[in-house]
């Protein structure tokens, strides 16, 4: 059975007992600030069991791609080295939404198990949570206990109890959680004995399937445990553990879901899999990295030096370090990438369709790391050298933050080479100074905070808001106030002068989400008015309305009228048409590769973030200008639908890499082409957008660029300006406005002009024009010609040129100069080549330049430095004479 018929064998059987199949979410957590990486099949599920978001099933089965590789996941290192560590794998899943519980999870894991997949039973045992003084208030789990005696006819011996740290499954310190029991199989045939509470007893045993039964949830880091409106079912198999079992392999590396990957890079790398336990353990992880960077890149994550993007890096770079270690002197990730996308196309068909980017990105990074790889070895050589001088044992952090900082090394990189040197690494300092470089950035924070506990509990009661913002104009309307926090605290009530955050059965009021902004305005109940500065969605669709309470007190159950602010949420409107238009055209121009990373709808102008890999040309951003301008003129309708998710993307809508989205979705057509999945407001027709206007194009990350442009009444403020300015200069120059350029241009011309002149007058000068002929001032001390000698020259590259100048009129000698127009000496030495051996500038110039309060440095054919005792001048030129006399 191939992996594709495991995977496949599993959604089956789950859908045949009534569970929703639902496709992979996306690797990066939709809304879930908590976490890097989606690292289990239940992330996506996070808020239906906490009973934030409601779906229309109660039963779903999952293979949901996953990556852990950073903070409590970071063992990297021993990626390669076993047989089952991964940084990306698929995690196989049945969840219940407060359906079923213990009683059908284990008898339907038992039978997939056994009379599916075909496993042995006598070859398996299973965990269940025992107790542990840690977790106070929860029982061991007998329940579970007994359900498995009865289902598999084990005795107490092969059901095991177990403490927290192995049956007792928490995604993270907040969130769902519950105890668990695992199904573990024996790797060597039968079991010569069942294991026990003794982890030596362990050995040769593999986990092939955890079952959580979710009854708790904590709400904040270290804080008690709550039982969930509901009980459920999590479960979770890895995909490429379970296919080990049902392939009668030892290790992962050995199933079908990476040997292809193996064969292409051993191929690459002229090895032979199997041969060299070393080279073995270089191919393994390159076939998992690139796994991961793949789909990482995928789901839009490309390298960098921010959180997650550093991780991909990092992933990356490590692979890249591994086929030079098996002898690759050229870029190869972009094609064992390549291969990853072919082999997993099936399941994984965004894959195929995001090839072109993910192999540019792939072959741009290693491009990247290779320029400095081979310097960065250097520099991290000549630290091992000092390093063994000083009889030091640790890599200094200033050491390991330079090749960060400066050669892209990651620092468990950095770390490994230095363990193979039989080194450590001070990563103590390390952080000190990546925190010095945060200071220096100004980056003090992080945005990986939670929502807050209150916020959701209020999520959790009142329910989702009713957005009125998409009928008629949608800045108006009235509704029932809900929920008053006062600095994040439920109140009853709040006065004048109280900063709230409101929420309402319904609103007109957009809340911030898709890179729309949040409306503002004003909330009016009988004598209460407040201010509204913001609208934020913090938990599923819950509207809250940021504002300052102005006049009146605000009740809890009020009535009140909404008034957004309708100029403003106009220009929004004119701003986010214009960037589902921009989208459009710059996939026209670009191609299909590019993809939003990011955008801002403000009311003053719009930016959209999207992936590329080389600066638009002008000719491009013209075309892109035209293309929506044309849309604009053309002034078609603009058509909303709510559609099936499925025929939505039949029909071509753009989804939003990372958005999560419903069954149903809206979807917005501005223009004959442009369709997008949205929640935003948008324009009645095109033609309300009035003008589109790009400002500027620059690249803001490896692969990503960033556009920001203004529309409408903002478009012509932005043409107004430049107008004034070009008029302004045209009266400065003295020339019309379309002739502008031209001027300026030969002013330029003939200020180069005048400057070449004005250095040569200055070189004829110093070469003793206007009578002085400073050859002849040259002298013979032991047979070499000596020229030492002070000009009237104040500019650095003047008197080195001239210096060159004299060098070669002398054909075989030294030149010392003496610059003395400026408040300072200018010093320079020139030596030919025939005479270095015995004569060198640097050490010449230094002689001198301290005779005039002053240093100098350089090679031994060039020096320069200064000095600035201009009364001992002429001693230090005889000085020069006299040290070319003493070293001949």
């Amino acid at each position: 059975m191939k992996a594709s018929a495991v995977r496949k064998a599993f959604l089956d059987f789950f859908a045949s007992h009534g569970h929703e199949v639902v496709a992979s979410s996306s690797l990066v957590p939709h809304g879930d600030k908590s976490l890097l990486f989606t690292n289990a099949g239940m992330v996506q599920f996070k808020d239906v069991f906490t009973g934030v978001e409601k779906r229309s099933y109660r039963r779903a089965t999952t293979s949901q791609k996953c990556v852990r590789a950073g903070g409590k996941h970071n063992d990297l290192d021993e990626v390669g080295k076993t047989p089952r560590h991964h940084t990306f794998f698929e995690m196989l899943g049945n969840f219940s939404f407060g359906d079923y519980f213990k009683e059908d999870a284990i008898a339907w894991a038992w039978e997939l198990l056994t009379r599916v997949y075909g496993i042995d039973p006598a070859r398996m045992c299973v965990t269940v949570y025992g107790g542990d003084p840690k977790l106070v208030g929860v029982n061991p789990d007998e329940e579970a206990r007994a359900i498995w005696k009865r289902v598999t006819g084990f005795g107490d011996d092969r059901v095991i109890g177990l403490g927290q740290a192995d049956n007792f499954w928490m995604m993270g310190d907040t969130g769902p959680m519950g105890p668990c029991s695992e199904i573990h199989f024996f790797m060597d045939g039968k079991p010569p004995a069942w294991p026990t509470q003794d982890p030596a007893s362990w050995k040769g045993w593999l986990e092939i399937w955890n079952l959580v039964f979710m009854q708790y949830e904590r709400r904040t880091a270290g804080g008690e445990l709550f039982p969930l409106p509901a009980v459920s079912v999590d479960t979770g198999a890895g995909l490429e553990r379970v296919t080990s079992v049902v392939q009668g392999v030892r290790s992962n590396y050995d199933t079908d879901l990476f040997t292809g990957i193996l064969r292409a890079t051993a191929e690459i790398a002229g090895k032979k899999y199997g041969a060299d336990p070393e080279a073995d353990t270089s191919m393994r992880v390159i076939a998992d990295h690139a796994r991961c960077s793949t789909f990482l890149i995928a789901d839009n994550v490309f390298p960098d030096k921010a959180a997650r993007e550093y991780v991909v890096r990092r992933i990356f770079r490590r692979a890249v370090r591994h086929g030079k270690l098996l002898g690759i002197e050229r870029p190869f990730m972009h094609e064992v990438c390549g291969v990853v996308a072919e082999e997993m196309r099936d399941q994984y068909p965004e894959l195929v369709q995001r090839l072109s980017t993910i192999t540019d990105v792939a072959l741009e990074e290693e491009k990247r790391f290779r320029d400095t790889l081979s310097r960065g070895l250097d520099l991290l050589d000549g630290v091992f050298g000092d390093m063994a001088k000083a009889g030091a044992k640790a890599v200094p952090g200033a050491a390991v933050f330079k090749l960060y900082d400066t050669f892209g090394f990651p620092d468990d990189l950095t770390e490994i080479i230095a363990n193979e040197h039989g080194y450590t690494v001070d990563m103590a300092a390390f952080e000190e100074e990546m925190a010095k470089a945060r200071l220096r950035s100004g980056f003090g924070g992080s945005d990986q905070e939670a929502v807050g506990a209150e916020v959701k509990a209020v999520a959790n009661e009142v329910g989702a808001t009713k957005f009125l913002g998409y009928e008629g104009r949608g800045t108006s309307g009235t509704g029932t106030l809900r929920a008053i926090l006062v600095d994040g605290e439920r109140k009853p009530s709040a006065a004048a002068n109280a900063r709230v955050q409101l929420v309402f059965d319904q609103t007109p009021f957009y809340a911030e989400s898709g890179g729309q902004i949040g409306d503002t305005g004003m909330v009016i109940a009988g004598t209460a008015r407040v201010k509204i500065t913001d609208t934020k969605k913090p938990a599923n669709d819950v509207h809250v309305l940021v504002g300052e309470v102005e006049s009146g007190t605000l009740e809890v159950g009020a009535r009140v009228e909404f008034s957004v602010d309708d100029e403003r949420r106009e220009r929004i409107r004119a701003n986010h048409s214009a960037t589902h238009l921009l989208n459009h055209a710059l996939r026209t121009v670009l191609g299909n590769h590019v993809a939003q990373k990011g955008s801002l709808v403000a009311p003053d102008r719009l930016r959209f973030d999207f992936a590329h890999f080389s600066p638009m040309t002008e000719a491009q951003k013209k075309t892109v200008e035209d293309l929506v301008n044309a849309e604009i003129r053309a002034n078609r309708d603009s058509v909303v639908e709510e559609l099936p998710l499925e025929e939505a993307k039949q029909r071509g809508a753009v989804a939003m890499f990372g958005e999560k989205y419903g069954e149903r979705v809206r979807v917005v057509s501005i223009g004959a082409q442009s369709i997008e999945f949205c929640g935003g407001t948008h324009v009645r027709r095109a033609g309300d957008i009035g003008m589109f206007k790009i400002l500027s194009e620059v690249g803001i990350a490896q692969g990503v660029r960033r556009i920001e442009a203004v529309t409408g009444a903002g478009a012509l403020d932005y043409l107004r300006r430049l107008e004034d300015e070009l008029l302004k200069t045209g009266d400065r120059v003295k020339a019309p406005p379309f002739e502008v350029a031209a001027r300026v241009e030969k002013m330029i011309a003939d200020a180069r002009a005048q400057d070449r002149e004005i250095e040569k007058l200055k070189q004829r000068i110093a070469s003793g024009g206007g009578g002085r002929d400073l050859l002849a001032e040259a002298v013979t001390v032991k047979g070499i010609k000596v020229l030492a000698a002070a000009v009237e020259v104040d500019d650095a590259k003047v008197l080195r040129d001239t210096g060159d100048a004299l060098r070669d009129k002398l054909g075989s000698g030294v030149v010392v100069l003496a610059g003395t127009g400026g408040g300072e000496i200018r010093l320079v030495a020139m030596v030919t080549k025939d005479l270095t051996s015995k004569i060198q500038a640097g050490k010449l110039l230094g002689e001198i330049a301290t005779r005039l309060g002053g240093r100098a440095g350089g090679k031994p054919e060039m020096a320069q430095g200064g000095g600035k005792d201009l009364a001992a001048l002429p001693a230090a030129l005889d000085a020069a004479r006299k040290w070319v006399e003493d070293h001949a």
